[in-house]
């Protein structure tokens, strides 16, 4: 910046101008918005950038989630751009989903300046530290001067930097980041000539671990149970069972062990799979029944970093080691022959499935579920799994994942899972699965659908009318029916096929497999947004169904 004196409006045109500059230099190419007032300086530096996909969502909260649907299908930070006031408030869930998750998210926040804050002034909060200790990062750098300007590309490096999780001192675990700048009126000007950019300084290095590395961990043919969630990649897995571990994971594990909850419901097989070793990896699967089979056994249990944090609410870790493991690490290998029986076990009862599955003539809930699994196999469209019941029908009876799989287990809620969805899908394909309540929590992603970007999305909708989760819960017997509907089963008399027709998506009601498969194949052929609402029995019947068979299943397995 240079020559006459500029105005207090060109030094925070030019300022966001510069921020959105930098930002893109470092790699960002996603930017959500949702349109407000106080953010103009922000909104018109990003619609300025070619290099930018702009998503406009009219619900902030919204908008976060098909942020971190973004970002989780890139694997790389996406700028959210709000307003002041309740607007910032909105972005909470999500903030707090994608720290838990690591899911890089850079959240931009305008604000009013200091001396309309505290006088009553309109859509003024405290939006100072407003996420807490969510973010990996929160500036906070006032009102655009123009001398500030040369710290202006190196507070878009330290916010990249941050929520990319490669920031001196703060580990190697990605986030969210915060930017609460503050505009002042007139917000509109034409930017001035920009800072330039000082050559690019190396990214710091990590620091390292004080941890022993992997190989210091010499297995000896023992047998090995290694249990992932949330962020492990498919490649690791894959070298995880290259050493003849057997790999238990969550809805979003590719290439681990399916059906293992229902395999550790049998006595016998529990016995004959009791491990010399638990390996964790990531974060953890939904299954209860493996929490307490892991508690039962004692078994030693150590945990590797190289995929991120790892979770260990039990406390069952006593030992910590640095890096991932590979195929070719021979002291690695485990006993092939206690792998080889998980898999048999975990085949006998996929055999056992897909004679329900030839012999059914309705739809149930396992059934949706393996039905999105497969269609997502055989096409390569990434999936999104939502929370409570989708998450773990997946997990227990569809066959293991394929394709990319995603689902919000930061906080594991039902928050803007439609939008993550369509965040997924913006200008690609995306195939989601998701309860009916889920929908309608998020019914306000449906305003925008996929919005500018186009592409592909089919939401498949599992209607049990409620919450079907509660009703595996103790709610379920301690209350009366009236109650426990009116507290935790929360019916509610939608049409789904209806609600989605009338933001103008195609939609369809479906209660066989055979149009379940039609329809989602007809929707990953289509443009825009397909909602395919599928019918099932009760929630009460899904507990029976479920119970039936595990008994069933687990019959399979005794000698």
């Amino acid at each position: 910046m240079s020559g006459s004196v500029p105005s207090a409006s060109e030094a925070q045109a030019t300022f966001a101008a510069t921020l959105f500059d930098e930002l893109v230099h470092l790699g960002l190419r996603d930017v959500v918005l949702a349109p407000g007032s106080r953010s103009t300086p922000l909104a018109l530096a990003a619609s300025a950038r070619r290099e930018l996909t702009l998503h406009v969502r009219l619900d902030e909260r919204s908008a976060g989630f098909f942020a971190l649907g973004r970002a989780l299908v890139s694997e790389r930070p996406v700028a959210v751009v709000v307003t002041s006031g309740t607007a910032a408030a909105e972005l909470h869930a999500c903030v707090a989903e994608a720290d838990l998750a690591f899911v890089p998210l850079l959240i931009l926040t305008a604000d009013r300046p200091p001396e309309l804050h505290g006088v009553g002034a309109p859509q003024v909060i405290d939006q100072g530290h407003l996420y807490g200790s969510m973010v990996r990062a929160f500036e906070e750098p006032g009102v655009a001067r123009p001398e500030m300007a040369p710290a202006w590309r190196p507070l878009a490096t330290r916010l990249w930097r941050a929520a990319s999780g490669a920031a001196t001192g703060m580990g190697t675990a990605p986030g969210p980041v915060h930017l609460n700048a503050a505009f002042i009126e007139p917000l509109i000007a034409e930017p001035l000539a920009l800072p330039e950019r000082a050559s690019d300084a190396p990214a710091p290095r990590s620091l390292p671990e004080d941890l022993p590395y992997l190989t210091a961990l010499n297995v000896k043919e023992q047998s090995v149970l290694c249990v992932v969630g949330r962020g492990v990649s498919a490649e690791v897995i894959k070298e995880c069972r290259g050493l003849h571990w057997v790999v238990v994971g969550d809805a979003t594990a590719r290439g681990a062990t399916a059906h293992f909850d229902v395999l550790l419901r049998s006595a016998t097989f529990v016995e004959r799979a009791r491990p010399k070793l638990v390996v964790r990896l990531g974060g953890l699967p939904a299954s209860k029944v493996l929490g307490e089979q892991l508690r039962a056994w004692g078994a030693r249990t150590v945990s590797l970093s190289g995929a991120g944090f790892v979770a260990d609410p039990d406390h069952l870790i006593t030992e910590a080691y640095g890096g991932l493991p590979h195929h070719s690490d021979a002291p690695l290998s485990g006993d092939r022959a206690y792998a080889t029986m998980w898999r048999a076990a975990s085949e006998t009862v996929e055999a056992w499935l897909q004679s329900q599955e030839a012999q059914s003539k309705e739809l149930n809930e396992p059934l949706v579920a393996r039905a999105v699994v497969a269609a997502s196999a055989a096409t390569g469209v990434p999936l999104v799994v939502g929370s409570s019941m989708p998450v773990r029908d997946v997990e227990w009876w569809a066959p293991a994942r394929v394709g990319p799989t995603f689902s919000n287990r930061g906080v594991n809620g039902i928050d803007g899972v439609v939008s993550t969805v369509l965040g997924v899908g913006a200008g690609a394909k995306s195939l989601g699965l998701v309860g009916d309540l889920t929908m309608l929590h998020d019914v306000s992603g449906l305003v925008e659908g996929l919005g500018t970007a186009g592409g592909t999305a089919v939401l498949v909708v599992v209607d049990n009318r409620g919450g079907g989760i509660f009703s595996f819960l103790p709610q379920a017997i301690a209350l009366d029916e009236d109650r426990f509907e009116q507290l935790f089963g929360t019916p509610r008399l939608h049409n789904l096929e209806t609600v989605a027709a009338a933001f103008g998506h195609q939609a369809t009601t479906v209660s066989t497999l055979d149009e379940l498969t039609t329809a989602i194949e007809k929707g990953l052929s289509s443009e825009g947004l397909s909602v395919v609402v599928a019918l099932v029995p009760s929630r009460a019947e899904n507990v029976r169904l479920h119970e039936s068979w595990n008994v069933t299943a687990t019959a399979l397995l005794e000698p």
